[in-house]
């Protein structure tokens, strides 16, 4: 059998491990680590979202759920400040369910669509239609939620009136900023009014099909009342005629014009 020697440590090492914190090792023992990597966040492209050319059109990742967390504390509003602006705004907008379409009124219809029910079936039309080259179909969505809203405070202002267009667009313009005012400064405040302009100038394709949209959920609404009412209403189907900007209007409201002449020759 050998004998194990052990040999006593190098002078001050015994020292060291009795002066010394656990788990800290002096400069001449430390492990030197390889610097983190700092990734930047991927910039991704968004499937069914285009530019105008048909491009994909990039869009940075959500924020991160603590983003509000992180900000400068005079940024974020408060959970109160935000929820009273919200129903306050909410509130006004429920005059849109309340007040009924003027033209109907007009000819006498007895229980006619508000003005919401018009808007959301435009809405239900940007979502059903078909592949659409180009199109931000989420856009169209919004537009035609947001294209009206300013009648819960001017009212359903129609050409009877006798009130010139131009007239008509401040008193809507001027409606528009104040409910805005009610949501206060900020991003949602300035895209329901991005979204009006560009319906109400007609400056995007867009804004083109949501204006065709309009157009053809009225003529149906009249074919719809005609079946129930036994009224004619030939003013809103000649009011329209010809003035449909895309594809999809013109064959929408062809086909609603096809299915009243079919009634109309069942009738003879």
């Amino acid at each position: 059998m050998g004998v194990t020697t052990r040999l006593p440590d190098p002078p001050g090492r015994s020292l060291l491990r009795r002066q010394l914190p656990r788990g800290i090792l002096p400069a001449s023992l430390s492990v030197e680590r390889p610097p983190r990597r700092n990734l930047a966040p991927a910039v991704r492209a968004v499937s069914g979202s285009h530019g105008p050319g048909g491009s994909p059109v990039s869009r940075r990742p959500p924020a991160p759920a603590d983003a509000a967390a992180a900000a400068p504390p005079s940024s974020v509003p408060s959970a109160a400040s935000s929820a009273s602006s919200a129903i306050d705004f909410l509130t006004l907008c429920h005059r849109l369910k309340t007040t009924k379409r003027k033209g109907w009124i007009n000819h006498s219809i007895k229980g006619p669509e508000s003005i919401a029910d018009h808007m959301y079936r435009m809405a239900l039309m940007a979502l059903i239609a078909g592949d659409l080259p180009a199109v931000d179909r989420e856009r169209c969505i919004k537009i035609a939620i947001v294209h009206d809203i300013a009648e819960a405070i001017v009212g359903d202002i129609t050409p009877s009136d006798g009130i010139p267009k131009a007239e008509k667009s401040r008193r809507e313009q001027k409606a528009l900023n104040e409910m805005c005012g009610v949501l206060g400064a900020g991003p949602i405040a300035d895209e329901i009014k991005e979204l009006w302009e560009e319906y109400e100038n007609n400056s995007s394709i867009e804004a083109n099909l949501v204006k065709d949209f309009d157009k053809v959920e009225m003529i149906l609404q009249a074919l719809e009342y005609e079946k129930e009412h036994g009224k004619v209403l030939d003013e809103f189907f000649l009011s329209t005629a010809g003035k449909f900007q895309t594809e999809i209007g013109k064959s929408w409201a062809a086909e609603v014009n096809e299915r009243r002449k079919q009634r109309c020759g069942k009738q003879k």
